[in-house]
């Protein structure tokens, strides 16, 4: 029997003027236990019967759910693009992924499908993959784009900021030989589960696209060679450089770049 995905609000605040920000547990099926996620709500939601699009944000490697939340102004930019975001926990170093080779890290499923299909059960949101774009930081950054591709059913736009884009350049880091083996047993899963690599398998639909990367950022050569096979095999997007490093005060400045672009894809909605 199928179990029910439920929710318990652990906290609950109020930002004068501005959005609410709920913290709340969200159970998965596929990994049989709950974690936190952080929600926010434009300050109009409660007394409005509007349904509005949603932007999942993903922290990156050794990260959670709360670090969008305390590093960026998520209520005023809920209030200014009438958006609610979505803050999941992507786990220590699941690279927002189902393990092949660890059954309990089953990230892909549970951020991809099963978060999408409860905040839309649970909230006013707008029931369509051309209402829901998903985009992260570094780690998150891969998971924006990853889950992008490969769930472009659920999610009509993707992006990322610094993302990992390429798993080979990161073999010996970030935990990622935990969750996809060793890169002699397992080279093919170094290439199916890189970004660089899933762009290859045409998404289920059209996606708008949006991504960056500082020039002194640790993945920029990554980023960089994305943007030209993009080009190479004529997926549009959008692509960014601009100075920075792989830190903080970069992805607060980049994040309401790709949201401007989040809102004009919402704004095209019929």
């Amino acid at each position: 029997m199928k179990k029910i995905i439920f929710v318990v609000v652990v906290t609950l605040f109020t930002i004068n003027a501005f959005a609410t920000v709920d913290t709340i547990l969200i159970y998965s099926n596929a990994m049989h236990k709950s974690s936190k996620a952080v929600i926010v709500t434009p300050s109009n939601y409660s007394s409005s019967n509007k349904k509005y699009p949603v932007v999942y944000l993903l922290h990156g490697y050794s990260g959670d759910y709360s670090n969008w939340a305390k590093k960026v102004p998520l209520q005023k930019y809920a209030d200014n693009f009438q958006i609610i975001f979505v803050c999941p926990d992507g786990g220590f170093s699941s690279w927002y992924f189902d393990s092949p080779v660890d059954s309990t890290y089953k990230y892909e499923t549970y951020v991809g499908i099963e978060i999408p299909a409860f905040i839309d059960a649970h909230y006013n949101t707008i029931v369509n993959r051309k209402g829901r774009a998903i985009t992260g930081l570094s780690m998150g950054g891969h998971g924006g784009l990853f889950l992008g591709f490969r769930h472009a059913n659920i999610f009509g736009a993707c992006g990322s900021m610094s993302g990992g884009v390429d798993l080979h350049y990161s073999h010996n880091k970030f935990d990622i030989k935990k969750r996809i083996g060793d890169t002699i047993t397992y080279a093919k899963n170094w290439d199916k589960y890189s970004v660089i690599n899933a762009i290859e398998q045409p998404p289920a639909d059209t996606l708008k696209i949006i991504f960056d990367c500082g020039i002194n950022d640790i993945f920029y050569a990554n980023n960089k060679a994305l943007h030209e096979k993009m080009l190479q095999l004529k997926i549009n997007h959008d692509y960014i450089e601009r100075p920075g490093k792989h830190e903080w005060a970069y992805w607060i400045n980049a994040l309401p770049y790709q949201l401007l672009f989040f809102s004009n894809y919402f704004g095209n909605l019929n």
